[in-house]
């Protein structure tokens, strides 16, 4: 934080305190004068340094070293598990000798788990990646399947071939991973493979290359930011506040966590030796003030792409892997709003450094005050294995809501916290959405929305079996105890609403290229 220090005498000469001006309380109101304080540097710097500290241990955002500990020995039986596949499939496919010596595979980690940032909540992204012989169809959805599927360790093991990043997902040890695949045209692959290395990605299929993307982005992030331990504990807390105030889910149109890396780090880049609690500062006034949608760049020196579709969209954030990347993203002007709109109150709330609490900061969104009415979207299938696949079939296409939504001229808070009826039969989950009042057109066709996306849903379903139902209720329909927040310890009646937590299945990338690029199409 700039200050100007100026000296101030007494009549009786004794030399009191510097009085510093903070001139960053004049952005709120360029007109007001600047506030003086007069206060030592010093306590200011450890204030900064004490807040820091508190905020970590406060909201437990550092996890355990248990926790640690736990997910590290479960990559590292992982390593062992694709070791072994590597090797009887090299066998299998009668390779020479010195081949099958040679061969081997790796598991490299990406999203939260690989930038360090998780918490005892948190799943594992892990990419397989293995040898020019190793094929995605057979040797890694039925082999390693099936050497997956008898260790003891592993439960709910399933594939989801249809997505645009072919996976596994299954719990290993209770920890649930997703597992792609990666092929690279080696023999032989390092066990920390250096993937943003030309010489391994020359070659690979469209499949291989997003699968890559997760941990490319990771190791461009890591390779850029100065100081790695800052910018975990910038990002830790930047998703923490975008997860309580509703913010968090690409599907759902907000970030996902790659969008809030990239923003974290260039907040890191530009600011080299700044506390934790002075990062958070300047992130909400870096963005709360940004002009989008002039893109986030990560990467000095890198030229921005010449516009397309998604440098046209409203928050256009680059991945640092390419020049010629972008985060995925499913903004809309709804979504845009509220982001915006956060991206403010935190500013707001950063900028007093005597009166900053962080309680306030990650105070959950309170969407039951905010709202007059919900869009109440309720999934249910026959059973619960059914559910989960229709849940994760159905949030997939939510974007596609969105966009339809505002078609109809109805702006909406698409809540992505989700809750279990009790009061219906089949298994369900069932969303509340906030319409932002005074924007939405409230008589709105809520029918023909509700017809033209179960169309849309039956478009590429494959069989994926389920219900759903769109209804407008007000907010005093709600049940009275339903926290619209994501709160993972509510306990309720059967005749009340309560939170269930999925994952998604994940027919969504991290990112995309530009048309007319040579990797065009290697990403969506």
């Amino acid at each position: 934080m700039a200050s100007h220090v100026t000296d101030h005498h007494h009549n009786n000469n004794e030399l009191t305190p510097p009085v510093v001006i903070l001139p960053n309380y004049t952005l709120v109101n360029p007109n007001l004068v600047p506030v003086r304080y007069v206060v030592n540097p010093a306590a200011i710097a450890q204030l900064e340094v004490n807040r820091s500290i508190n905020l970590q241990q406060d909201e437990g955002l550092v996890p355990s070293g248990e926790e640690e500990r736990k997910r590290n020995d479960v990559i590292r039986k992982l390593k062992e598990i694709v070791f072994k596949w590597i090797k009887s499939v090299a066998s299998l496919r009668r390779l020479p000798q010195n081949n099958i010596r040679a061969a081997s595979a790796t598991i490299l980690t990406y999203g939260s788990y690989g930038l360090g940032v998780y918490n005892a909540e948190s799943d594992i992204d892990a990419l397989c990646v293995g040898p020019w012989f190793a094929t995605l169809t057979e040797d890694f959805f039925i082999g390693l399947h099936n050497m997956l599927a008898n260790r003891v360790e592993v439960s709910d093991i399933h594939c989801v071939k249809d997505a645009k990043v072919p996976l596994m997902r299954f719990k290993f040890e209770g920890i649930s991973i997703d597992l792609p695949y990666a092929q690279l045209q080696v023999t032989t692959v390092p066990e920390n493979v250096d993937i943003l290395n030309p010489l391994f990605l020359h070659g690979i299929d469209e499949t291989s290359w997003k699968s890559l993307s997760g941990v490319r982005a990771n190791n461009s992030i890591l390779q850029l930011v100065p100081n790695a331990k800052i910018f975990q504990e910038l990002l830790r807390c930047v998703k923490h506040w975008a997860k309580r105030r509703g913010v968090y889910g690409n599907l759902f149109g907000f970030f996902g966590g790659v969008h809030l890396a990239v923003l974290a780090a260039f907040v890191c880049q530009s600011n080299p030796n700044v506390s934790l609690a002075g990062l958070v500062t300047i992130f909400f006034k870096t963005f709360a003030l940004w002009p989008w949608p002039t893109p986030v760049i990560l990467q000095q020196g890198m030229m921005v792409p010449p516009r397309h579709h998604e440098t046209r969209s409203l928050m256009p954030i680059q991945l640092p892997s390419s020049p010629h990347e972008y985060c995925h993203s499913n903004v809309t002007t709804s979504t845009f709003m509220k982001i915006i709109q956060e991206f403010r109150r935190g500013y707001r709330l950063t900028q007093d450094l005597f009166k900053f609490d962080w309680r306030n900061l990650f105070e959950p969104y309170p969407y039951s005050k905010n709202y007059q009415q919900f869009l109440k979207l309720c999934l249910s299938a026959s059973n619960q294995d059914d559910l989960g696949d229709w849940i994760g079939w159905v949030k997939s296409r939510f974007p596609g809501l969105l966009q339809k939504l505002e078609e109809f001229h109805a702006f909406y808070d698409p809540n992505p916290a989700e809750y279990s009826d009790a009061t219906i039969q089949d298994p369900n989950v069932v969303f509340y959405w906030g319409i932002v009042p005074g924007l939405s057109n409230i008589l709105f066709d809520l029918n023909s929305v509700q017809r033209e996306f179960k169309k849309y849903l039956g478009t590429g379903s494959k069989g994926v079996k389920g219900k759903i139902s769109l209804s407008v209720i007000p907010a005093s329909q709600l049940p009275k105890n339903l926290l619209l927040v994501d709160n993972p310890h509510v306990h309720s009646s059967p005749t009340q609403m309560i939170p269930v937590y999925t994952n998604p299945v994940p027919y969504y990338t991290v990112g995309y290229l530009t048309p007319g690029h040579p990797g065009s199409g290697h990403m969506s």
